[in-house]
């Protein structure tokens, strides 16, 4: 860049670029890279070290521990689209491999995703870290179904102190690998950023992060369905345990979780060094998914052989044996190194020709154990070449691996509600889930309708975010649904005359600043035509409304539920709500998949529902219900008028956290007005309609349900409709 010289006017050109520069033909950057090869270190771990004492450094590393400290704090299932999240099994584990979501509520299509990422071997060999960053991906996003390997397309983000000596040839070295093991896998990356300062001055040191490859593996999904997680499913012997070696008879720690938590290194890393076998190992697993022979599958990464074996009886809550032959090789290198392979539950019946399908595709594949009893006290029991290494309960190992993220969890949120929840969930036997109606696709009457279905006003307002599941719910049940804003209304555009239903979707309506759905209560009673118009609906005697989150929140506001009696107070009376939505007991915004029980109500949308326990998502940050006075909540329940509740794995009210996630007393999640016309509720039944979409299921419900029973609230209203002519009195 030159600056030119002042001109005779006075002005100066600030800057002054060369045509050819300007038309595309800048200088060319150089970088001089130069390979700086780190001084590595055979690893040296304690003399006498046991399985047991090295699990006990192993289940806290951060990287290997429980992550449920990151994944109850948000939102995941909003949307009705996801059909794998990150936790599994009945106690709500995060230990998903792979994310599932579906292309549109009425398909079974959708797209999978998994990740990839192995920095700390990259520090010992760079081609290898990238290699096994592939390697993990694909081993994660193998458990759910794809149309083929090789439509399997990736996203590359770099994270490097690439400026640093040495640094840059290493990055280089890292990018050739994985382009050349991506060639001979058939995949390819499509996208990806990168940040390449990743270093920084602290006084004369600079501190840099290990050079870090994040492979994001996604592919189709033809069905969403077929997704296989961690948590063992066949208890009491009944599943065998595979292991899928890639990389057989190799044990190297180097770069290890265990290497990790003493300090070390090593000097030898895993590897991908045969990818074909990789390929061929992808291919015969999906044919068993589409298959249904799989009924658990986990990859063997960080914290090793031993881990992933642990994590699926945490997330099963089920007790295993296993039994490894290495000849002449130490316990801990057996069962703490990261070799890349899969873990297998397989019926017992069927294990012998799993292995042989794998067998012949290339790939090794030994049966090493099978599963034990359900319960927190079912022993876990690994023997090595013959010597037994392992004999815990549990629940007592689990405790260990989610010590760590409880002591994270006391930072953001209640230490009284964590405690509560680290206690429970040491003894916890899993939901007991009961259903006393038979879901259907279509009750009789809808059956009968020759006419179109009733219209439903699905309502939302600035920061809603619940309307497209509450369409699709609506739509399944047979309403002819309308999407309508409080524009809309305010406006004229349109009015509630026409319609038999009003919704209140859940979300952040105004963010919430004020405190839950004060804004849009506030937009309806303030505005003349809004609030005529939501009176007039409210007092109408063929109408229903249904409020939930964020609209349940407002309903309690508008007095429609836990306040006025539609049939005793004067349209246009005064309203004191007789119950607020308060901030959640443990401080914090809850996603949570829980039991609701359904009790006997006047409650239109459940009739023929109660005596049900049902798993359900919640997802809010304030939820507990506070009611005016002792007296209300009394009068509330001796009525009815609170018709679903919180349970525990008994099916028992409670206010025990997480089980209860807000801390409502008597585990009150909804209300209804006693002519049971209007229901609020904190839950959200518009993202359970199907078996899909539950977090987890009883497995010979998933196996015989086309609908999930919450569907039936839906089409009791649309029944309703039908038997409650328009305009009736």
């Amino acid at each position: 860049m030159d600056v030119a010289p002042v001109k005779p006017s006075g002005k100066q050109t600030p800057v002054d670029l060369q045509l050819e520069w300007v038309l595309g033909k800048m200088p060319q950057k150089e970088f001089v890279l130069s390979h700086n090869s780190p001084v590595l270190h055979r690893l040296c771990l304690p003399t006498g070290l046991s399985v047991g004492d090295a699990l006990e450094r192993v289940l806290r590393l951060p990287a290997v521990a429980s992550k449920r400290y990151l994944t109850n704090k948000v939102d995941r299932s909003v949307t009705g689209l996801v059909a794998q999240q990150q936790c599994v099994g009945p106690l709500h584990t995060p230990l998903a491999d792979v994310a599932v979501v579906a292309l549109s509520p009425f398909e079974t299509v959708g797209a999978a995703t998994a990740l990839g990422e192995q920095p700390l071997k990259g520090l010992i060999d760079p081609g290898a870290g990238a290699r096994l960053a592939v390697g993990e991906a694909l081993t994660n996003l193998v458990f759910a179904r794809v149309t083929d390997l090789r439509d399997v397309k990736c996203s590359g983000n770099w994270m490097w102190a690439a400026k640093q000596a040495g640094e840059g040839a290493a990055l280089v070295d890292a990018c050739r690998a994985m382009c050349a093991v991506m060639g001979q896998l058939g995949v390819a990356v499509d996208g990806g950023k990168d940040s390449l300062s990743m270093a920084a001055r602290v006084g004369t040191d600079i501190v840099m992060a290990p050079g870090t490859l994040v492979v994001s593996a996604y592919a189709v999904c033809p069905d969403i369905r077929a997704t296989v997680t961690p948590d063992l499913k066949c208890p009491d012997g009944k599943g065998a345990l595979l292991y899928v070696e890639l990389c057989p008879e190799r044990h190297r720690l180097g770069g290890s979780a265990l290497a990790q938590c003493y300090s070390q290194l090593g000097d030898s890393c895993p590897d991908l060094e045969n990818p074909d076998s990789l390929a061929a190992c992808f291919r015969v697993t999906q044919q068993l998914l589409q298959e249904s022979v799989v009924s658990a599958g986990h990859d063997v990464s960080d914290g090793g052989l031993v881990t992933c074996l642990l994590e699926m009886a945490f997330a099963g809550n089920c007790g295993l044996q296993a039994e490894l032959v290495a000849p002449g090789l130490n316990a801990l290198g057996v069962l703490f190194a990261e070799e890349l392979g899969l873990v297998l539950e397989v019926p017992s019946a069927v294990a012998g020709d799993v292995c042989r399908r794998y067998e012949e595709a290339g790939v090794r594949c030994l049966p090493i154990g099978q599963t034990g009893p359900l319960g927190p006290q079912s022993m876990v029991r690994l023997r090595v070449n013959g010597q037994e290494e392992l004999a815990r309960p549990v629940g007592d190992l689990r405790a260990l691996w989610e010590a760590t993220s409880f002591q994270l969890e006391r930072l953001q949120a209640s230490p009284q509600c964590v405690e509560q929840e680290e206690r429970g969930l040491a003894q916890r036997q899993g939901p007991s889930f009961t259903l006393t109606f038979d879901p259907k696709i279509e009750p009789p009457l809808l059956c009968q309708m020759a006419r179109p279905g009733p219209r439903v006003a699905i309502l939302r307002e600035e920061g809603s975010n619940g309307d497209r599941e509450m369409v699709a719910a609506f739509v399944m049940a047979g309403f002819q649904a309308w999407d309508v804003t409080m524009q809309d209304l305010y406006a004229g555009e349109v009015t509630l005359e026409s319609f038999r239903g009003l919704v209140f979707v859940g979300g952040f309506s105004y963010a919430d600043v004020l405190g839950s759905a004060k804004g849009w209560a506030a937009s309806v009673t303030f505005n003349p035509r809004a609030r005529a118009q939501f009176e007039a609906f409210h007092w109408r005697r063929d109408t229903f409304s249904l409020g939930v989150c964020n609209g349940c929140q407002l309903m309690a506001l508008l007095g429609w539920v836990g306040g006025r009696s539609p049939t005793s107070d004067p349209p246009g009376g005064a309203v004191r709500p007789g119950v607020l939505l308060a901030p959640n007991d443990s401080g914090r915004f809850e996603s949570r998949f829980v039991a609701l029980a359904v009790q006997q109500s006047p409650a239109v949308m459940l009739q023929g529902m109660a005596g049900s326990t049902l798993g359900i998502w919640v997802a809010h940050g304030e939820g507990r219900m506070r009611f005016r006075s002792p007296e209300v909540l009394a009068a509330v329940t001796s009525r009815g008028l609170a018709p679903l509740r919180y349970v525990d794995d008994q099916g028992q009210p409670t206010q025990e956290y997480p089980l209860n996630p807000n801390g409502s007393p008597l585990g009150i999640a909804g209300l209804c007005s006693p002519d049971g016309r209007h229901l609020a509720m904190m839950p959200h039944p518009e993202r359970c309609v199907l078996p899909w979409q539950w977090a987890w299921m009883p497995p010979d419900w998933r196996r015989t349900m086309e609908v999930s029973p919450w569907l039936r609230m839906f089409q009791n209203a649309c029944e309703w409709c039908l038997e409650h002519p328009e305009g009736e009195s």
